[in-house]
């Protein structure tokens, strides 16, 4: 069950759709359920709602799997994406990765904010919910700014799936952020990275993963259950993140699909 709810970010006065999946059986049991939260949220659920017409298409495996879990998806803004989901504006890393200087990020900080302090407490106040079972996941960008609300708050967000992560962008800001913040309460961090990111611009494609490789060796000496994984041939499209959409489920007890 899928409810769409126009919701107002005070910080960025506007309106953003919130698309919120609900279990099978959510009407007719009194459990409640952990929550994920994600971003991009047209590109989560279905492809008739998806920009470029392909979407995760998370409705049909979540019911098809009959997890027990509510996800959040936050609708993205096409136009402010990049400062949205950047917490900084882009580093040097960024310029020598794109080939140019960039000013763009920086709103990251505002956006995990209205998680935190808006959306979240409507969603639990709202929907049954288990208000400590917090998990969250993104791709691309997403999976930046899943990091960084991770480290800012990890008494919050315990568990985190991201995919292909544009890291990249903030590359030398996310590094000290992740060293320097207390991660000792983290359960878990997945994330993985394809070999054909940039497709067939293979000097992106390796940076890319590097990027990505960079960041799992800061992680992985901080919270135990840290996991990588590199996807041979996967490319940076729907296509390829779609076949790999169990992965952000991994906070999820695979006997019982409760949390660990």
């Amino acid at each position: 069950m899928l409810e769409i709810v126009p919701f107002y970010i005070k910080s960025f006065e506007q309106e953003r759709l919130i698309r919120i999946y609900l279990p099978k059986n959510y009407t007719k049991e009194e459990q409640s359920y952990p929550v994920l939260y994600m971003h991009d949220g047209q590109n989560i659920f279905q492809d008739n709602d998806a920009i470029g017409g392909t979407s995760l298409k998370l409705e049909d495996y979540l019911d098809e799997n009959e997890l027990k879990v509510i996800v959040v998806g936050i609708d993205q803004n096409s136009e402010e994406r990049i400062n949205e989901y950047c917490p900084w504006t882009c580093g040097e890393y960024s310029k020598k990765f794109l080939g140019k200087e960039s000013i763009d990020g920086g709103r990251g900080i505002q956006y995990v904010e209205f998680i935190v302090n808006e959306l979240k407490p409507f969603i639990d106040n709202n929907y049954r919910t288990l208000k400590e079972h917090t998990a969250m996941a993104g791709i691309s960008l997403g999976g930046l700014i899943s990091t960084y609300a991770m480290c800012r708050y990890p008494e919050i967000f315990r568990n985190i799936a991201i995919l292909s992560s544009a890291f990249y962008r903030n590359q030398e800001e996310i590094e000290k952020l992740i060293q320097c913040t207390d991660l000792s309460l983290i359960e878990s961090v997945y994330l993985d990275c394809g070999t054909k990111e940039a497709g067939d611009a293979e000097a992106i494609s390796v940076e890319f993963l590097a990027s990505n490789k960079a960041i799992y060796e800061i992680l992985k000496e901080k919270i135990p259950n840290t996991k990588f994984q590199i996807i041979k041939e996967a490319e940076h499209n729907y296509l390829a993140f779609r076949d790999r959409v169990p992965k952000l489920f991994t906070f999820l007890s695979r006997k019982s699909n409760q949390f660990f």
